[in-house]
Order: structure tokens, then C-alpha cells, then sequence
């Protein structure tokens, strides 16, 4: 069974019946106000123990609670599934699913459902942390960014986790975080070696497929937030993406082109708003991946001509597919985008 959360929401048992309205205007996340993301982290991580069959390697590191999830470790199913809710900080649920193999080119997809996209995606999943020492790099992401509090987007949407004093986050990298990398990692969240505990998984790993691929949300409020969309304005959100089959071990590149072309040709968004039309007619045919002039061939394509760089690719570039947007003030839903399943298949090999 699962932990019992720690935190104690701070409302009465009557509380349901007397909740006040809601601005327009405000977060609709409805979080209580001594929730951790980080803390909701760790107590998804608490059972890998006692679960054999998630294949989790636990390492110990500069004092750090270190998880493979997918680097020495051949990590799971499960283990992904694991690494992508605690990514959200608890915010979401994740799950792999059936989907048309006509359409996808393969027969499994990822779904995210989350009712605190704000938080739980642009707060927690936005692998916005490049992890970098003398003598390691990871892109790094989940709930510690809250504690780091750095990015340019966290602080302009007011984001931090005051509830916690231990850092909880995942890297994605092919290889173990080294010593100088898990003390900067303290440094940075202003906490102690050994309050850290972060999951590393390869893009080539099974694990680390399923924790990249169930970002088809982040990307898409990633996207609204550039394109200066109040993101307050999201209330709840799904997302579905065909989840590839694990490029080679050791073949990073390859790993990183097959996930994210499942993202830009394969994912579908749903998104719960509440503002005038206007604003979403103003930026719906932006949104999706085809707004940007590289879309169209596979993202490993797209990623050599730019020398491997992330922070050269055409930002627009990063973008579900398909994204729908469901207006609960006027009851008009607005769709843009296309499944482009030719490259799917091309990129899957399948």
C-alpha cells in the first residue's frame, strides 16, 4: 500500500461545503497550503524497496539517496510510471495505455491527467535545470527547481515549495551523478548532501522513455507560458503520447530523437480554461509543433543540423502535436495541430 503523506491539509471537515468562490483571476490548483511537492516525491519513491519487480538500484552518493531507474539498473514499467508522478511532484497521474498502432506506430501510449497543470508541470516537470559540474551534466527537472528557485518562469509565475527541506528531483542522463554533481545539486536547493534524492534514467532506457514521453502537458503549457498565455487560466489538463521503443543502450541522441518525435508528430493535449475566447484565438494556431519551420522531420534530423544543441532548435519546436482547448466560460473548444504518423514510423523504426 501506498505511504501516508505526512503534510495535513489545513481545512475543516466542513470544508467542502463552505469553500468561498474563486476569482476569475486566481490559481485554481486548490493545493493545500502546506503541500511539498518534493515531499509528495519522496513518498512515491518510499516503496521501491519492497518492490523487486520495479528493477530501482539504490546508491548512495556524496551522502545522496541515488535511484537507477535505467542507467546500470534495466528499470520497468512501473519504474517509469514511478519517475513521471514523482516529476510532478505527486501532481499528476500517469499511465501507459493501449493506442492504434495505424496511427502511432506502436500499439502503447502514455496518459497524463493532472488538475494542477501550473504547478505540477511548469513548476515541477519543465526540465528547466541543466545539471552541470566539472565533471558531469544532466538535464535536470522535477520538484527541487522549486527549492532552487532560479528559472526566469519560476519566478515570474511565483513558484517555490516552502514545505520541504529535502530536494527531490530526476536527471536524465546515461550516467550516475558524481560527487561535485550532488553537492552542487545541495548547494544550489539550500539543503544538506544527504537531503537529497534524485532518480536518474537514460532516454534509452525503458523508464527513462516513459518519464520523457509523459511531458506532453508540460510542453504544452510550456508553450502557452512563451507565448504569454495566463496559465493561472488552466484548470486541469490531459495528455497522451505513443510511448517509442528504447533506442540502443549508449545511443543517447537516438534516445532523445524517438521521444521527442513522439511529442512533436505523435501527442495530443487537452486543455480545461477559463477566460475569454480572444485569448485563445489569438495563439491556437501557435501553439502545436507545426507551427514551427523545422516541423516535419525527425527530431534527430532536426537536432544535428543544430550541433546537438536544445537552446538552438527553434523554441516553437517544442510542442505536443494536436491541442485541443475546452473553454469552461463559454463552452467552445478550439483545436489545432496534426498526428504526422509517416515520421512516427520512420523515427520508431517500426
Amino acid at each position: 500500500m501506498p505511504s501516508r503523506p505526512t503534510w495535513k491539509p489545513r481545512w475543516s471537515e466542513d470544508f467542502v461545503n463552505r469553500v468561498p468562490p474563486v476569482p476569475r483571476s486566481a490559481d485554481r490548483c486548490f493545493l493545500p497550503m502546506d503541500y511539498s511537492p518534493n515531499q509528495a516525491a519522496a513518498e512515491i519513491w518510499d516503496g521501491l524497496r519492497s518492490a523487486p519487480l520495479a528493477r530501482v538500484q539504490l546508491h548512495r552518493i556524496a551522502e545522496a539517496t541515488v535511484l537507477d531507474f535505467g542507467v546500470e539498473s534495466p528499470g520497468s514499467i512501473r519504474a517509469g510510471v514511478l519517475l513521471a508522478r514523482a516529476c510532478m511532484g505527486g501532481l499528476g497521474q500517469v499511465s501507459v495505455v493501449p493506442c492504434d498502432r495505424a496511427s502511432y506506430g506502436v500499439a502503447n501510449a502514455v496518459f497524463v491527467e493532472t488538475d494542477a497543470p501550473r504547478v505540477g508541470c511548469l513548476g515541477c516537470q519543465y526540465a528547466g535545470w541543466p545539471v552541470q559540474s566539472d565533471d558531469y551534466f544532466a538535464m535536470g527537472s522535477g520538484p527541487m527547481r522549486l527549492l532552487r528557485g532560479k528559472e526566469k518562469m519560476l519566478i515570474q509565475q511565483e513558484l517555490g515549495d516552502e514545505g520541504s527541506d529535502s530536494a527531490c528531483g530526476i536527471l536524465e542522463s546515461d550516467k550516475l551523478p558524481t560527487v561535485s554533481a550532488i553537492e552542487m545539486i545541495a548547494g544550489d536547493c539550500g539543503v544538506a548532501p544527504k537531503s537529497v534524492t534524485v532518480g536518474v534514467a537514460s532516454s534509452t532506457s525503458i523508464a527513462g522513455s516513459i518519464q520523457i514521453v509523459a511531458r506532453s502537458v508540460e510542453t504544452a503549457m510550456h508553450k502557452l507560458d512563451d507565448l504569454e498565455f495566463d496559465v493561472r487560466s488552466v484548470i486541469s489538463a490531459t495528455g497522451s503520447a505513443p510511448l517509442p521503443p528504447p533506442a540502443e543502450r549508449g545511443k543517447m541522441i537516438a534516445g532523445i530523437g524517438r521521444t521527442n518525435d513522439a511529442m512533436l508528430y505523435g501527442a495530443t493535449v487537452s486543455l480545461w480554461v477559463d477566460c475569454p475566447d480572444e485569448s485563445i484565438e489569438a495563439i491556437l494556431d501557435k501553439i502545436p509543433s507545426s507551427a514551427s519551420p523545422d516541423h516535419g522531420r525527425p527530431f534527430a534530423e532536426i537536432f544535428a543540423q543544430y550541433n546537438h544543441d536544445f537552446y538552438a532548435v527553434d523554441p516553437s519546436l517544442f510542442s505536443p502535436a494536436v491541442v485541443s482547448i475546452h473553454n469552461l466560460r463559454t463552452g467552445r473548444t478550439f483545436t489545432s495541430g496534426r498526428i504526422v504518423t509517416e515520421i512516427l514510423r520512420e523515427s520508431f523504426g517500426t
